[in-house]
Parts: C-alpha cells; structure tokens; sequence
C-alpha cells in the first residue's frame, strides 16, 4: 500500500468514527432548546431540575461535613499535644521533687512513717 492509500483510509475511518459519535455525544436541537429553555416562577420544576438541586445539596452537605471533620480532628490533635505536653511537663517536676527531697531509704522515709 502506498502511503496516500493509507492516509485516505486513516482519514475515513475517522470520519466514520465522528458521525458515529456524534449522535451519541450531541442532543437533538429541540431537547437542547427545551433544556435551556427559562420557566416561569410558579411553573413545576422537571424532575430533571429535581435531581440535579438534590445531587448539589447532598454534594455540598458531604464538602460541609468532610470540612468540619477535619476541624474537629485538627483540634483533637492541638488538644492531645497540649495535653501530653503537660503531663510530661508535670512528670519532669514530680521527678525533680523526688530526686530533691530523696532520703537515701528505699522506698524514703516519708512514705513509711509508723504511724503510732
């Protein structure tokens, strides 16, 4: 096959392929009409519109709740590390008190008292 064989093939096999698409991908002119079409205030909406409103205000429910998740774990996390950061803090001065006030006695002396 000579290379202008080719080309034209190539060519109408695509041609072939974009009409048939084309009714898949394109709406008939009065569908397309009605959809863009304005309705009055009071006029039903189509369940169309029904769907579509739906599908929004569960999609902006879901972003809304997946935000407010994610606050909320932020400040779990903000409230752990302050948390741990105080426990350690008071872990280090009851270590120190400990290590100060020693008495040389195991378990120390204050700790077993007799009591009479």
């Amino acid at each position: 096959m000579s290379w202008r064989q080719v080309i034209l093939l190539s060519s109408l096999s695509a041609l072939v392929l974009l009409c048939s698409m084309k009714q898949k991908i394109f709406m008939q002119e009065s569908d397309a009409s009605n959809f863009l079409k304005r309705r009055g205030k009071r006029s039903p909406k189509s369940r169309d519109e029904v769907t579509a409103e739906n599908r929004q205000k569960l999609r902006d429910d879901e972003l809304r709740r997946e935000y407010y998740e994610e606050q909320r774990n932020e400040f779990e996390n903000f409230v752990e590390e302050q948390r741990d950061e105080q426990e350690e803090r008071t872990r280090e001065a009851v270590e120190q008190w400990r290590q100060w006030h020693y008495d040389g006695l195991y378990p120390s002396y204050l700790y077993n008292r007799q009591n009479i």
